[in-house]
């Protein structure tokens, strides 16, 4: 299937688990009424708090993944589950986790967040996202088969662009960032380090985004969809709700024939000299 339906769950995600996932199971048949064969949802999509490891759960078996897995089997899609906090059998801390559920219902891929986010930005209240969530070790890309090569990553993520070279050179087609961003730096940064990521790279950029008042900041929102071009191809408005974009395997070919970017690389060059 080169030509296929991806849509974005935005949501307004807070403290009550099972009111997150009844909401997301609304918007999941909402999507698949428009026709989407691959679902994704924003960081942190099942709880937004102060208490992470208290609501960390087993992938898979957990609550939600439960929940998903059932929906992803109901519906017959692949669903990109944003991320929830994972348990960690080594540190109390948990991990930001985001997982890729199959059509059947069985974890495709899971990926931890490998950047937490830890800044001190003029006026807001200081984020160390690190005091509370482990960092991962693996960059992930699953090959669906279906609906593309994904790339997976979480939020602060996107500002790594070496993460995203080596996903697009394993072959990743759509990277996926789910976001809970922040209002100063997102009205700022979001769109175009997205749009850069999907035009550096020849992929499309699924970016999914909370809404709405968290705990310590406002979540900017404003979920796209990007083409390899570049192109905002869908944008949500300012509320919970559901974006669609047709995504064209094809298509993506046809601009990386066009770019060469990954081609024309300088590997042998590519590494930090030290005097």
């Amino acid at each position: 299937m080169n030509k296929f339906t991806a849509a974005i769950i935005q949501l307004d995600s807070q403290s009550d688990v099972e009111k997150n996932l009844n909401t997301i199971v609304g918007f999941i048949e909402q999507a698949v009424q428009r026709g989407a064969k691959l679902i994704a949802m924003p960081e942190n999509c099942n709880y937004v708090g102060g208490e992470s490891a208290a609501h960390a759960e087993e992938i898979p078996g957990g609550h939600t993944f439960r929940v998903l897995s059932e929906q992803a089997k109901k519906y017959g899609v692949w669903l990109h589950c944003g991320s929830i906090y994972e348990k960690n059998d080594t540190d109390p801390r948990p991990y930001n986790s985001s997982m890729v559920i199959n059509p059947k219902g069985e974890l495709a891929a899971k990926y931890h967040k490998l950047h937490p986010f830890d800044v001190n930005v003029p006026g807001l209240e200081p984020i160390r996202e690190s005091d509370r969530i482990c960092p991962g070790r693996e960059i992930v890309t699953v090959d669906t088969g279906e609906v593309g090569c994904l790339g997976l990553s979480v939020c602060y993520d996107i500002r790594f662009g070496e993460l995203y070279r080596i996903m697009a050179l394993e072959g990743a087609q759509i990277l996926l960032t789910p976001a809970d961003f922040t209002m100063p730096t997102g009205k700022d940064h979001w769109e175009t380090i997205l749009r850069t990521r999907a035009i550096e790279n020849g992929c499309y950029v699924i970016a999914p985004g909370q809404y709405g008042v968290k705990p310590k900041f406002t979540a900017y929102a404003n979920s796209l969809i990007v083409d390899p071009w570049g192109t905002v191809i869908a944008r949500a408005p300012d509320r919970p709700c559901v974006i669609t974009a047709e995504i064209d395997l094809d298509y993506l070919q046809e601009v990386r024939r066009k770019i060469f970017t990954l081609e024309n690389r300088r590997p042998d060059v590519y590494s930090l000299k030290r005097t």
